[in-house]
């Protein structure tokens, strides 16, 4: 029997209780993290969404910009939804000049890149490596990836509509980046297998 898992929110800002929530599901010791010392008691961490701008802010505010960096950098299993992919980008479009990104996976990303809040949208999206019917994604004010690099792996695309093609799900090593927010929808497959990730590491 593997050893409990402990799984961080990063909790600056964004959906935080919901992603608690769908970790407890999947039988996660979750807890919230803002401070340094949170952030060394948990083996993985989710970034939620929220404002990328706002989180990147209060990450150097709360002293956590380079602890966070530096335990990616090591091997920490890191998920990051919408704001949280942005988070995870290489490089990020349409951000503010002093926007600031903890990495993690060679992409690059479009902040805002489906509209406003009045252009949210649900749509169906096949996520490589999960089962099941096709996700039921929601996207709210949500970025789009526009190119990965070698090391990256696409795992899902918009399958219909205007945004048809457009990439939103992508992985690298330990670290997992959507668009979309699984947190608010009930289907806990994308947390269940980024918890199964964060243990095999």
């Amino acid at each position: 029997m593997s050893r409990d898992l402990t799984v961080g929110v990063l909790a600056l800002q964004g959906d935080v209780r919901e992603h608690l929530r769908a970790l407890a599901e999947c039988d996660a010791l979750a807890r919230p993290v803002r401070r340094p010392e949170e952030l060394d008691t948990v083996d993985a961490l989710v970034i939620p969404g929220g404002e990328s701008t706002a989180i990147s802010k209060l990450a150097v505010d709360f002293g956590l910009l380079d602890p966070i960096r530096k335990r990616i950098a090591d091997g920490m299993p890191v998920y990051g939804s919408c704001a949280g992919m942005i988070m995870l980008a290489g490089t990020v479009l349409d951000g503010r000049p002093d926007q600031q990104s903890f990495g993690g996976i060679d992409m690059t990303v479009r902040r805002n890149a489906f509209g406003r809040q009045v252009d949210s949208f649900e749509a169906a999206v096949e996520i490589d490596g999960i089962d099941g019917d096709p996700f039921h994604a929601v996207f709210i004010r949500a970025p789009w990836v526009e190119e990965v690099g070698p090391d990256a792996r696409v795992l899902g695309r918009v399958t219909s509509g205007a945004a048809a093609g457009r990439i939103v799900a992508v992985r690298q090593g330990h670290v997992l980046a959507t668009a979309f927010h699984p947190e608010l929808t009930g289907d806990l497959r994308v947390h269940a297998a980024f918890v199964e990730m964060a243990r095999a590491s």
